[in-house]
């Protein structure tokens, strides 16, 4: 709480008040602890206190608890406010931009660009598990950034092309995925900002509502708003009839191979209204996700479904491409592209994409399921929308979540 006071009176005031921050928040975490240690040397020198815990239920399982990479989840809404509504966000950011800089001087991942009858996509990866793209009209030699964060490496691939950034597309206001806004925007003078009005994206030019549609040269990309994770996030669907190509998803932080974004500014509703309007593209849609997650979220999906073999052969893709730093994004859909089959490599057998029946209503209750026979992407990691999350059935019976914002306003972002 004194953290979340002090910010308040702090607000906008510089690197000085940043340390007081970082001060105070390290003052308490430190007589914490020490209030821990007092309390368990007590426990263990009284002779009353040596008793066994009691064990767990038998319907019970321990999972033990893991630190995750995401400093949000350790301090929760006080500091996801700091981060979203100070200067300490950015302050943050800068920090995590030339920490990864250090240690990834090359990238954290080594990532494959796709061609598509003169369109291309190029993954850029960016911080420690963040993903830019450029989508190059390679004929007009206009490009177009995708959250781009890092704007030195977003740079260097512009330059590396030889194309022209004419726009930017932000799926979110968090600064991994803006944080290069500021700096290429200025830097190409032509360049135009997009994103949604709702969310509060540094140096918007050009706000965009859902269903509203960017059109750079050849290249036809639609603005779908998918609440949740931010009040404004969007996702950008770039049409593959032009380049007669398949259709390209940048999910930003709503979608990712095995999992979902978190929902920091929205409810489950929400979360699951956004999921079902990017199902509802296309099988053949391929997935561009806003991180590196595979691994974690398929370490998940072994807790809950330890004996789902599709699962642990798509792991096992996963911890090899990861072994050798290489991407698990690559943008490959169903049909065998790029000479990959469309079943599984390590095994032809098809397997089940997404949980199984039985797990289903414990997870959703109320709500009908249903396995596609199609898998979840060629190769593992390569994606498309085919059980990258779990599919609902529309029914009569289904109560409808909440409808999406399609015109501009509210202002307020928490």
């Amino acid at each position: 709480m004194a953290a979340v006071v002090a910010a308040t009176a702090l607000k906008g005031r510089g690197a000085r008040n940043a340390r007081v921050l970082r001060g105070i928040l390290s003052g308490a975490t430190a007589n914490k602890a020490s209030q821990n240690r007092s309390r368990a040397l007590q426990s263990h020198s009284s002779p009353e206190c040596k008793e066994e815990p009691e064990p767990l239920s038998p319907e019970l399982e321990y999972i033990p608890r893991k630190r995750g990479k995401n400093p949000m989840k350790a301090v929760g809404l006080a500091w996801y406010s700091l981060y979203t509504r100070t200067r300490l966000g950015y302050l943050f950011y800068r920090q995590q931009l030339r920490r990864a800089r250090n240690r990834y001087p090359k990238g954290h991942s080594r990532t494959q660009p796709r061609l598509f009858n003169g369109v291309k996509v190029l993954p850029i990866p960016v911080l420690s598990d963040n993903y830019s793209y450029l989508i190059i009209d390679t004929q007009a030699r206009l490009a177009v950034a995708v959250d781009p964060s890092d704007p030195q490496a977003v740079q260097a691939s512009i330059e590396k092309e030889g194309v022209n950034l004419v726009a930017i597309l932000c799926t979110h206001k968090h600064w991994d995925h803006s944080g290069g806004n500021r700096d290429l925007s200025r830097r190409h003078q032509d360049c135009r900002v997009y994103g949604s009005p709702q969310d509060s994206i540094p140096y918007l030019t050009h706000p965009l509502c859902h269903q509203d549609v960017v059109s750079v040269g050849r290249l036809q990309i639609r603005a779908l708003a998918t609440p949740g994770h931010t009040q404004g996030h969007l996702v950008y669907l770039l049409d593959g009839e032009p380049y007669e190509g398949p259709s390209c998803l940048f999910s930003g932080d709503l979608l990712f191979l095995s999992g979902c974004g978190r929902t920091f500014e929205g409810t489950a509703e929400t979360m699951l209204s956004s999921l079902d309007t990017v199902l509802g593209l296309g099988d053949d849609t391929l997935l561009w996700p806003g991180h590196e997650y595979a691994e974690e979220n398929l370490g998940f999906a072994g807790v809950v479904e330890p004996e789902n073999l599709a699962r642990e052969r798509k792991m096992q893709w996963v911890q090899r491409q990861r072994m050798e730093r290489k991407s698990t994004v690559r943008g490959l859909g169903p049909g065998g592209a790029g000479g990959i089959p469309q079943r599984d490599p390590i095994s032809a057998e098809p397997g089940p994409a997404g949980p199984s029946p039985e797990l289903w209503p414990v997870w959703h209750k109320g709500l009908p399921v249903r396995t596609p026979e199609p898998q979840d992407g060629a190769g593992g990691g390569e994606v498309s929308l085919v059980g990258s999350v779990f599919q609902i059935l529309p029914t009569k019976a289904r109560v409808s979540p909440p409808t999406v914002p399609v015109h501009p306003g509210g202002g307020a972002l928490l």
